[in-house]
């Protein structure tokens, strides 16, 4: 039974994978007959569940259409995989702050994010990351960001406590979801939403850097290194 928890949110906070998304539903609309959405709106619907994600960027899309491009999204994604070291690589001090939290005594890691389970164990695997991480939460397993279910969920299956879990997110739909959740909420500035849209979605503290995200959620959680 783990009393602290890390969990993080993978893309962009683990993985800089907007150029692979913004290309994979480019493409995923194309093959369906529909427009292309916006560059900045795709950017603007990382961290929602695919089905979610599609509606937000063409909300004249019924729910057939909505599962048709989802569909070529995943093909698309899947063809894509074997270059994901290229197009989804970690940000900068990564693997070293995981590893020296994964180190930590009392305190285990997960991740909870809206991708499919499929696609998150291609971005551990390639990176080397699956033993790091003792749970996983994907948009197979329950409702969409900023629903608080996947933080709840993989607080409960480790036996830990919400009040004593941090979320590391770089979206506003992250910090919604840890708040929602009861978790504390720590937002990066390196990936897709502004330090102000962070702070106004409810993060109550804000890494600069990977070197620094560590103690800052030690600190969250009242813990030592």
């Amino acid at each position: 039974m783990a009393s602290k928890l890390v969990l993080f949110d993978c893309d962009g906070t683990l993985v800089d994978s907007q150029h692979m998304i913004v290309a994979t539903m480019t493409e995923a609309f194309a093959k369906v007959g529909h427009a292309p959405p916006d560059p900045a709106g795709v950017l603007s619907i990382i961290g929602l569940s695919l089905p979610e994600a599609i509606g937000r960027l063409n909300s004249s899309l019924d729910a057939v259409a909505v599962g048709l491009v989802a569909d070529a999204y995943r093909d698309t994604y899947q063809a894509m995989k074997f270059r994901l070291a290229e197009t989804a690589p970690l940000y900068p001090g990564a693997l070293d702050a995981l590893k020296a939290l994964a180190a930590c005594d009392d305190l285990l890691l997960g991740v909870v994010t809206g991708k499919s389970r499929r696609g998150l164990d291609a971005i551990l695997e390639t990176h080397g990351l699956t033993r790091l991480f003792s749970v996983l939460r994907t948009a197979d397993d329950g409702p969409s960001k900023p629903h608080p279910f996947m933080v709840v969920d993989a607080v409960a299956a480790l036996g830990g406590d919400v009040s004593q879990t941090v979320v590391v997110g770089d979206t506003g739909f992250d910090m919604q979801m840890a708040r929602a959740a009861g978790a504390f909420a720590l937002g990066v500035t390196w990936g897709y939403n502004s330090p102000a849209e962070l702070t106004q979605a409810g993060a109550q503290v804000l890494a600069d850097s990977f070197a620094e995200m560590p103690a800052l959620a030690l600190g969250l959680l009242g813990a030592k290194e």
